[in-house]
């Protein structure tokens, strides 16, 4: 195959990154959105993180087999078509404003992206020269961060109304006119997603019609027995403390870092006084943070123990979510936007931690810590659950815990010198 039609390759596997990166952090987007639009409590709207994480629990394995029969090219159209028909039902689903609806149409959108990710991540890693291969997932990681500084900013410019009726001006109106003001908040998706799910759609006809190089996969044994079951390879795995440690740090990791990003519009409006579109502008600088602190977190680890770094960063983090629960006004949405720059590294080092010493078995180690993902659906709602009791500052809480849960993996690991970081979520 030629260079060009192998860079070609390269440049759609990298446009998946940021595709996925964009649909997942227009949630925080969402969640206040549809909280106005079908009147929803913060546990509600919280499901929002549910229908989408549950789908990265549910779809890897199935999405493993399927790409085993109709190859990774295959996956990869498979997951653009869900991702695009997910998004089109955005339409039908504002049209009647019925807020399952929302959620399955969610569902439909993060069954294709679990597709993308399971077959763009090691694609990406075999295709070219075998000496870039680190080079070119970091690379292409970082459009899956420039995506979530982007899908925060576009989402707040084109979905968000900045328009949040009081207890008063609700009461205020007739049934009819409540209706037709939801309804209109509510349709204030429908053009966006249609957008997504068109752009989608024309990736997948441009994966369908790019050549892709062969790609010769070995098969690599998951246990020093390769006629052992399944069953019983994960079976030994599971009795593994140190890497069931480690799926319930990423577990935590995921659902703290859901609640942090999913409630801070709400926060901003409760404990600051911002409007939705101000609020989503300081989201993207927060998601910036995150990038930055990406960047910089691999340089510190070139000097600094990659473990003492976690434990550093978990324990300012607790810092700053107490403080973000006692303070008011903007400070306490400062303080709060600080938390992503600290959690920038929490992912793939906690990742790379638990799958140490895995040999053989490190594959289906891997799989059992991408799993811990299902915290983004269970963690939220519990956050949402606390909200409606107390208030949304007070359920900060929650993520606070998380981190907590992290900084003690993080000490249980302190005596490990030296590891190889892996590409990060």
């Amino acid at each position: 195959m030629s260079k060009d039609k192998s860079l070609a390759a390269v440049a759609l596997i990298t446009s998946l990154f940021f595709l996925w990166g964009f649909a997942l952090n227009l949630n925080p987007i969402l969640i206040p959105h549809l909280k106005k639009a079908c009147q929803l409590t913060d546990f509600q709207s919280s499901l929002i993180d549910s229908a989408s994480y549950i789908a990265y629990f549910l779809l890897p394995i199935p999405a493993a087999q399927f790409m085993k029969k109709y190859g990774y090219k295959g996956g990869i159209i498979f997951g653009l078509l869900l991702f695009s028909i997910g998004a089109m039902l955005f339409y039908p689903a504002a049209a009647v404003r019925n807020y399952a609806f929302f959620l399955g149409a969610l569902f439909v959108v993060f069954s294709g992206m679990a597709f993308l990710e399971t077959a763009a991540n090691p694609l990406i890693t075999l295709i070219g020269d075998p000496k870039s291969a680190t080079q070119r997932i970091n690379f292409a990681q970082s459009f899956n961060g420039l995506a979530a500084t982007l899908a925060p900013l576009l989402g707040g410019m084109f979905i968000l109304s900045g328009k949040t009726l009081s207890a008063a001006e609700e009461k205020a109106m007739s049934a009819e006119q409540l209706n037709a003001h939801l309804n209109h908040e509510a349709a204030s998706v429908q053009i966006p997603f249609v957008v997504i799910s068109i752009v989608v759609f024309l990736v997948a006809m441009m994966v369908w019609r790019t050549a892709f190089p062969k790609v010769n996969e070995e098969e690599v044994e998951l246990a020093g027995d390769g006629r052992r079951s399944l069953g019983s390879q994960i079976s030994d795995l599971l009795k593994n403390k140190h890497l069931m440690s480690g799926v319930l740090a990423e577990f935590f990791y995921v659902g703290g870092q859901a609640c942090v990003s999913s409630f801070f519009i709400r926060f901003s409006e409760k404990v600051a006084g911002f409007e939705e579109k101000p609020a989503s502008l300081y989201l993207s600088l927060a998601f910036l943070g995150f990038m930055v602190g990406r960047f910089t977190g691999t340089l510190l680890m070139k000097f600094f123990n990659p473990v003492k770094l976690l434990v550093t960063y978990s324990v300012i983090n607790i810092i700053l979510i107490v403080a973000a629960i006692n303070l008011q006004g903007t400070i306490a949405v400062y303080t709060l936007m600080a938390v992503w720059f600290f959690m920038s590294i929490m992912f793939p080092t906690i990742f790379s931690l638990s799958i140490r010493d895995l040999g053989s078995k490190t594959k289906l180690g891997s799989s059992l810590v991408i799993m811990g993902i299902v915290g983004g659906a269970v963690i939220p709602p519990i956050m949402g659950r606390l909200s409606d009791a107390t208030n949304i500052q007070f359920s900060y809480l929650v993520p606070g815990v998380c981190f907590a849960m992290i900084l003690w993996f993080a000490i249980k690991n302190l005596k490990v010198k030296k590891i190889e970081i892996v590409a990060g979520h």
